[in-house]
């Protein structure tokens, strides 16, 4: 059984499970994330895998490679990837009723090194 295909059983199962009447007033607080983490547990569990195995490959499914290149990823897998910046956006944005809110911050950067130019910058209007 491929793992793309094991994967889709568990966003399946999670979307069933959360969409289900009998439990979606229990389940309303619950991301769909967590759900699918949770059948990817039971999914590592019944196939075999060690508890550090089972969570090794579900870092690596709920992780960003920075160096990945996303343009060459299909419609779905892009998705995927795009949901998971967006909660970890959520996750790590600060609100105003945040102890730690500060309102317009200002951040001076270190001027050590010399500045790159880039080339597109470089050129004067009046070549256009």
């Amino acid at each position: 059984m491929s793992f793309l295909y094991v994967s889709k059983d568990c966003t399946r199962a999670a979307e069933q499970l959360k969409n289900n009447p009998r439990h979606k007033s229990y389940l309303e607080q619950v991301s769909l994330r967590q759900l699918e983490k949770l059948f990817s547990f039971l999914r590592g569990y019944l196939s075999g895998q060690s508890l550090a195995e089972t969570m090794e490959q579900i870092r690596r499914e709920t992780t960003i490679d920075p160096e990945e290149d996303l343009n060459k990823l299909d419609d779905k897998e892009l998705a995927k990837r795009k949901s998971i910046m967006d909660e970890l956006f959520e996750k790590n944005q600060k609100k105003k009723d945040d102890p730690n809110f500060v309102y317009d911050i200002e951040v001076e950067f270190p001027q050590d090194e010399q500045l790159q130019s880039c080339g597109w910058d470089t050129e004067s209007a009046d070549e256009f």
